[in-house]
């Protein structure tokens, strides 16, 4: 009976070490499948690393290159502030010292842009504005931009211009004062050029066209209506030398956008931001090329007045002359 027992236990035994090597046999299975399964997620899991890395990265990367294209952006005058004088030299471009060396005594010293917000008087610029406010509602462009220069008469009317002085409402909202006032400012822009320059007074004069301009956010109907495209002012206007801009009315207050932006090397951007009674004056050559901004609300109103070193091209002041 004993060793009937002990082959009895022996067999018991050696059923259980089968099942314990069994069962070993199915952790080791499992341990290799839960392996498999876990290294192939790590093995996957870099490559989704890589790609949530790149949707972070790509955006940043856009940005820098979308900064890199709009280009930096300097202030030369903001809204707020309020400046006797600032100016900014730059170098002539080559076109403008050809141009200007024909007439010895009107080269500028240096080219540059000016600022300033105390030449011309608060009164002064109300009845500025009274003109043009007045005046262009008499007629108006079907787009954004509409200009009435007072020397020859030219008035936008939708898609064309007329002749202000032909109309009979003229009388009544023009009178020999206001013509007086447009000469006075006229003449102390005159020789804020010449001071600031470092040229005679009398050597440069008043050219064509000389206008004020309303612009809003109408969409474009004509070439005329599209004021935001870069140019240069001796491109389009031959007889410019010099070129000023009086703002009527404030940015950020009045209208949103119609900011004026010079463009310069690698796309830096420098803007004057309007103030009523502002000026800004610049040489007329390639080295001002320049822009005004999509007006985005309101109205914009400013008065370009400019001038010449080409005694053949001046015009007179305007007249009071109501046909």
């Amino acid at each position: 009976m004993t060793q009937e027992v002990k082959k009895g236990k022996k067999k018991q035994v050696e059923k259980e070490n089968q099942k314990e090597k069994k069962f070993e046999k199915n952790i080791k299975e499992n341990t290799v499948e839960n392996s498999k399964i876990k290294y192939e997620s790590s093995i996957r899991f870099p490559y989704q690393r890589v790609w949530s890395r790149s949707a972070l990265i790509f955006p940043v990367l856009f940005i820098i290159w979308y900064s890199s294209k709009q280009g930096k952006e300097i202030y030369l005058a903001k809204q707020k502030e309020i400046l006797l004088s600032r100016t900014l030299n730059i170098e002539c471009s080559s076109d403008y010292e050809a141009e200007t060396n024909k007439y010895p005594e009107c080269v500028p010293e240096k080219c540059g842009r000016i600022v300033m917000d105390k030449l011309v008087l608060s009164t002064e610029s109300d009845i500025l504005l009274k003109i043009a406010v007045n005046g262009l509602n008499l007629g108006g462009s079907d787009g954004g931009a509409s200009i009435l220069d007072l020397h020859s008469g030219a008035l936008s009317k939708g898609q064309g211009f007329i002749d202000i002085y032909t109309l009979s409402e003229t009388k009544k909202i023009f009178n020999s004062s206001d013509f007086a006032i447009y000469k006075t400012i006229k003449t102390k822009i005159q020789h804020a050029i010449a001071h600031n320059f470092g040229i005679p007074s009398n050597k440069i004069f008043l050219t064509k066209p000389t206008f004020f301009s309303r612009m809003t956010n109408l969409s474009a109907k004509t070439i005329h209506d599209e004021y935001w495209h870069p140019h240069i002012d001796k491109e389009t206007y031959k007889s410019f030398h010099y070129t000023t801009l009086l703002y009527l009315n404030d940015f950020g207050r009045d209208f949103e956008g119609g900011r004026f932006v010079f463009i310069d090397k690698n796309n830096v951007k420098t803007v004057i931001e309007p103030r009523k009674g502002r000026l800004s004056m610049f040489t007329s050559g390639s080295e001002n090329l320049h822009a005004v901004e999509k007006v985005q609300s309101g109205i914009r109103y400013a008065l370009t007045i400019s001038f010449t070193c080409n005694p053949d091209a001046a015009i007179s002041d305007p007249n009071y002359r109501i046909k």
